[in-house]
This record gives structure tokens, C-alpha cells and sequence, in this order.
């Protein structure tokens, strides 16, 4: 970016421009070369680590992700919404069937239920769709002179090359996410390191190209937390009105405990005949409740958000056939899936809010826009994408 430029330009270029400075850019250019320096130390070849910051430059986008945080509090109803869409669901179907022969091996290889697998997979990187946008020797550089946290993204870089110079994927498709999270199942380099199998007997650790990896990496990982194969992550429940007892996810009882509190399933089938589940209200009263396993807190440590681990074990039921939660969310102003997402960005740039791409990712950006609409819709501006404000912006 030219910051000279005679044309208009966003308060975000500008923005930019006032960030790079002469100053900003000497101290980029010196903490770039100190990495590069560590790297070197930690014995990866020279070879490498010269393609791997050849060109690198300030990246503006990846800094601004590992600083800014969502304006408006992620309802479990906008969460879900997007993560379990009815796409998301057939192409699950689709591609369990294409990689059934795959699934069904690593599933009696690990013990981890297919349909976990196969959703875990769709939520990470949408079947192996999505790669991500980031060069990783790049981004993790520059988050790491520009973030909050130097010290753990440079230790990730040096994993990374490492995983280049085991042989294991190439420089050049080391693409994923700003804070490093890479592959089709989006392992952090270092998880990588410990976890990834070459299930297909290649000679390569490769979670990026090879679907038998991916998955059975992804496998490991369950195992190695503590996947109890044959055990349910969960399934949901009609809470009595009265009742007033525990919940949360660490407060498992026995599950003749909960049906002595008159706790039953919510498709109307019979409780399990024991084990140990906890309860957990995500919307609060007012919206559905679950009954979770130790399964549920196995899904949450492969990324610590309770309403993670929910969608990888409904999704996984919805791709088994099962149906949708039977209690509605409690809002008047229901989350939009990923094709409304997409929609919304459209209309705001169609109506002069926003300046950008139509991807269906919810940014600070189209956050700020979606409140300038709401604004002279006079709405609460809260910059959440939500069913209302679609349908003003399309006139319904």
C-alpha cells in the first residue's frame, strides 16, 4: 500500500499508514531479523529459512486479528447457526460417503465414533475446503513483533519449519490461520509435532493433502485426551421447570441422579443405563439443556469454548441422521447461517455500509458496518449479524 496515494482512502488504510511509519517499520524489520535469527538457532537449515521470510513484509491483517476481539458477545444461537447449517450438513453426507472406506479404518484404528471425526473435520476446515488465508512463515512473525504473546508464536514458527524440514509438507502450503492453526483438521504446529500420524503409510505426515492423515491425526488427538469409545458426547434434555439443582460442565453426576430429578431425554427415548454426565444450559434456562459426557470435555479440549465442543457433537448427529434440538433457541432475532451471512455483506455494500468481500466472515469491519445500519435503522447498534437487520437491509 502505497500510503502517498492522491485517491480517498478507508480510515482503515489510514489507519495502516499511520501504523507503518518510518519508525514502526525499522522496529518491524529489526524484530523480524532477531526471529529469523532464533530460527536459525533452534537448527533449521539456512535453505529454508531463507524462502521462508524472503519478502516478508508487514502484514496489516494478521496483526489486526491478533488484536482485535468480536464488538458484540457471540450468542450460542449466531455460534451454532453458521457452524451447523443445512450446506454443512449435506456436504458432510457427501463426503463421509466418498471417505467411508478411510472413516471406517480410522474409527476401528482409534476408537473415535466416525461421525465425530467427520464433523470435527467439517467444522475445522469444511471437509478440507478451507485452508486458510495466511502464509504461516509470514503471519506468525508478525504477530509475534505485533501481538501480545512473541515468545509462543515464535516457538510455533520454529515447529513449523521443523515440520518443512522433517519433509513431512512443503514450505509453500504452509497456509492457515493468523495465530498458525494449519491443515484439514487445524492443528497449531506444535500439536502437530506430538500428534500427527501418517495413516496412509507414505513416508509424510501430511494433515494439508492427505484426508487418511488429517482424520487420523485428528483421531489421535480424541485418544490422547481420553476418548471412551462407545460413550455418547451427549444428547438433549427436558429440564423440569422446578428444577434448581447443579449444572455445569465439571458437575457430573451418576444418570440415575438426573432421572430422580425428573430429567428425561428430549426425543423421548430412554436415558442411558448409567454412567456419569453433567448438565450444561448454554442459553440459560430458557433454551435447550444437555446432559455431556466425559466425551463433551474431550471435544472442549480441542478448543476450549463449551459451545465448540456442542456443535461438533450436534453436527455429528445431524450427519448420523439424527434431527435438529427440539427446544428452540430463546431470541426473536434468530443467528444467520453461512449463505445469509454472505448475503448480509452483499446488501451492506450494495447500500454503501461496507467496503470489502462478500465471504460470509463476520469482521471487524462488516461488524462496523452492520452497526451503521442498524444505527439509521433505528436499532440498537451492537454490529451483531443477525436475522433482524437482514431483513431491513432487504426491505422485508
Amino acid at each position: 500500500m502505497l500510503c502517498t496515494s492522491h485517491r480517498p482512502i478507508s480510515a482503515l488504510a489510514i489507519a495502516v499508514c499511520m501504523f507503518v511509519t518510518p519508525a514502526a517499520a525499522a522496529s518491524f524489520e529489526t524484530c523480524v531479523k532477531g526471529i529469523r535469527a532464533d530460527v536459525l538457532k533452534a537448527g533449521i537449515r539456512a535453505d529454508i529459512v531463507n524462502a521462508a521470510f524472503r519478502n516478508i513484509a508487514f502484514d496489516e491483517k494478521a496483526v489486526r486479528f491478533s488484536r482485535t476481539q468480536p464488538e458484540y458477545r457471540l450468542e450460542i444461537w449466531d455460534y451454532m447457526a453458521f457452524l451447523v447449517d443445512d450446506v454443512r450438513i449435506a456436504d458432510g453426507k457427501k463426503m463421509m460417503q466418498i471417505h467411508q472406506k478411510t472413516l471406517r479404518e480410522v474409527e476401528k484404528a482409534y476408537g473415535i465414533n466416525r461421525y465425530i471425526l467427520a464433523a470435527l473435520w467439517g467444522v475445522e476446515s469444511d471437509y478440507g475446503q478451507e485452508e486458510g488465508i495466511f502464509f504461516l512463515p509470514h503471519a506468525l512473525p508478525n504477530v509475534a513483533c505485533g501481538g501480545k504473546k512473541p515468545a509462543l508464536f515464535t516457538a510455533e514458527l520454529i515447529q513449523a519449519m521443523r515440520i518443512v524440514q522433517a519433509g513431512d509438507v512443503k514450505l509453500g502450503d504452509l497456509n492457515g490461520s493468523w495465530a498458525g492453526a494449519f491443515g484439514q483438521t487445524q492443528f497449531m504446529p506444535s500439536t502437530y509435532r506430538r500428534l500427527a500420524v501418517d495413516f496412509d503409510r507414505d513416508g509424510h505426515r501430511d494433515t494439508i493433502r492427505s484426508v487418511p492423515d488429517a482424520l487420523a491425526s485428528a483421531a489421535n488427538f480424541l485418544k490422547k485426551a481420553g476418548w471412551q469409545s462407545g460413550l455418547p458426547w451427549g444428547f438433549e434434555v427436558n429440564v423440569p421447570r422446578s428444577y434448581s439443582g447443579p449444572a455445569g460442565r465439571s458437575r457430573k453426576s451418576a444418570i440415575a441422579t438426573w432421572a430422580k430429578h425428573g430429567i428425561s431425554r428430549a426425543d423421548g427415548t430412554a436415558l442411558p443405563s448409567g454412567g456419569s454426565y453433567a448438565l450444561i444450559r448454554p442459553a440459560g434456562t430458557l433454551g435447550p439443556a444437555f446432559l455431556v459426557s466425559r466425551n463433551f470435555d474431550v471435544l472442549y479440549s480441542y478448543n476450549a469454548a463449551e459451545a465448540y465442543a456442542l456443535a461438533i457433537g450436534h453436527l455429528s448427529d445431524r450427519l448420523d441422521g439424527k434431527g435438529a434440538f427440539k427446544t428452540a433457541w430463546p431470541t426473536d432475532d434468530p443467528g444467520l447461517n453461512r449463505a445469509q451471512r454472505k448475503r448480509l455483506q452483499e446488501l451492506l455494500i450494495a447500500q454503501g455500509y461496507y467496503e470489502g468481500e462478500a465471504d460470509g466472515r463476520i469482521g471487524p469491519l462488516t461488524i462496523t458496518a452492520i452497526k451503521a445500519a442498524q444505527k439509521k435503522a433505528g436499532l440498537k447498534p451492537t454490529g451483531r449479524p443477525g436475522s433482524r437487520i437482514l431483513k431491513v437491509l432487504a426491505g422485508k
